[in-house]
């Protein structure tokens, strides 16, 4: 059932709190007073890294990418705690002193925009996997995650927390300049740039990009299989018999956006998407 778009009270000051800006964009505060520090981050050639605006599909990519790239299968996965085997780089733990004396290859993750990146990357050192999603269903899950967390202190409406979304008042700021700006990198030879949606549209052909790009060598009987492992996961990950809300799901915005809130969207997004030949499938 969607939201009634009747005028709602203002965000809780103490939610405004919750950030802090770097050269204009929001961050969490738990960014603070490192990000010279991140810039210079030392890389590795061996080192993989997924990068993704919040709530792009981040969990489900790293499982993916941990099969393709370990070889392990998806029962092996699920009794792992792969979050511990792929730390995000501003997060306060583990630290970045621990991430950078972890043993290689390292697999490190990281929402920041692609201009906070540590300054290697830009010049072509280390792999660097991106992901976005369709900014419609991204938002409802955003939602969703800001409204599960006691943290975040969030009890707005989807109305005006979508409204904060097209206005760039959310942590990472605008998801608009987020993946423009790795759009612009696609065709570096150390960037892949996947869509959420094409695991569920064509994981075959995805799983084969993330091979190649990763120098994984497999026959079309071993690239068949670990299609199928993937698959596995992805049922798993995204199983709504199991999973009271399945924030990855693909057509979520669905549930939620009235007529007019998708028609001021659309409105936003050409606005601010309208120079770019980045596309998504809204139809799914």
């Amino acid at each position: 059932m969607a939201e009634s778009e009747a005028e709602t009270p203002s965000t809780p000051i103490e939610f405004e709190s919750k950030y802090f800006e770097y050269n204009g964009v929001r961050l969490p505060p738990f960014c603070r007073g490192k990000m010279e520090e991140i810039a210079n981050f030392s890389l590795r050639n061996s080192d993989i890294w997924i990068v993704t605006y919040p709530k792009s599909g981040t969990s489900l990519l790293q499982e993916v990418v941990y099969l393709v790239s370990q070889g392990v299968d998806p029962d092996e996965i699920g009794l792992m705690n792969i979050d511990e085997q792929l730390p995000v780089l501003e997060y306060p733990q583990p630290g970045l002193d621990i991430i950078q004396e972890l043993t290689s290859p390292r697999l490190i993750k990281s929402h920041l925009p692609y201009r906070f990146l540590p300054t290697a990357m830009h010049n072509g050192e280390s792999k660097v996997i991106y992901m976005a999603r369709n900014p419609k269903d991204l938002v409802v899950s955003y939602y969703q995650f800001h409204r599960s967390l006691r943290t975040m202190s969030y009890r707005g409406t989807f109305q005006e927390f979508c409204r904060r979304f097209m206005n760039d008042k959310l942590g990472y700021g605008s998801w608009f300049e987020h993946v423009q700006e790795f759009w612009e990198h696609r065709m570096d030879s150390n960037v892949l740039f996947l869509k959420y949606e094409d695991m569920y549209k064509d994981l075959a052909t995805l799983v084969e990009q993330l091979a190649r790009f990763l120098g994984v060598s497999c026959d079309k009987a071993q690239l068949e299989s670990m299609v199928e492992s993937c698959h596995q996961l992805i049922e798993q990950c995204c199983n709504p018999e199991t999973l009271s809300i399945c924030r990855g799901r693909v057509g979520l915005w669905k549930d939620i956006f009235t007529v007019s809130m998708n028609e001021k969207f659309d409105a936003v997004y050409k606005q601010k998407m309208g120079k770019s030949d980045l596309t998504f499938d809204f139809s799914l």
